[in-house]
């Protein structure tokens, strides 16, 4: 599962990505996990959790170690058993996380919607949130080519249309234009 969003085995409720394991503490089993949580401490308190082939899983937050949480997964009780566990991904169905806030939105809400222009002009569709440091950015798949990045503020992205499943947005000046080749730029210097 290469998303943050997915959709379920039985194609019913999106599972939203909550945790990654990254590591192992200790020699009892524990693991560390980068929580995307609002409160990394309270992963545990998710149900179902389920691992990234929709198998539920059972565990134990039992503390916290440089920016992550420290857990245990029931039946894993040794450093090898815990090793085995990196790189696994802990998703909840969206419909046990509780309604977002007023202009805050789930990225399983939000990955799959139409992304039109002010003008109406369809340009892609949502097919990521990331976050390289300095805020969220949509990424958006166009028909054809690259995906473009458009920063996620209220004034790039003035309308999320939850219900109609569109989001609107106003990109810098720039932003859409094609990203000359290397070879255009020293062909032009040439002439």
């Amino acid at each position: 599962m290469d998303s943050a969003t997915v959709a379920a085995a039985d194609g019913g409720d999106a599972l939203v990505l909550v945790g990654t394991v990254v590591g192992v503490h200790g020699v009892r089993g524990n693991v560390k996990i980068k929580s995307y949580t609002d409160d990394p401490a309270a992963l545990d308190r998710y149900r179902p959790i389920l691992d990234g082939a929709g198998r539920p899983v059972r565990l134990r937050v039992v503390g916290e170690a440089k920016g992550t949480v420290v857990a245990q997964f029931h039946g894993v009780g040794d450093r090898d058993a815990a090793e085995a566990l990196r790189g696994t991904r802990l998703f909840v169905p969206r419909s046990a996380l509780p309604p977002a806030a007023e202009e805050e939105f789930y990225h399983a809400d939000l990955i799959g919607m139409a992304v039109d222009l002010l003008s109406g002009e369809r340009i892609g569709t949502l097919v990521a949130v990331e976050n390289f440091g300095a805020g969220d950015v949509l990424e958006v798949q166009p028909p054809q080519g690259a995906s473009i990045f458009v920063p996620f503020t209220r004034s790039t992205v003035p309308v999320v249309d939850l219900g109609g499943r569109r989001i609107v947005v106003d990109p810098p000046a720039g932003l859409l234009e094609p990203v000359p080749d290397e070879g255009d730029d020293a062909a032009e210097g040439l002439s």
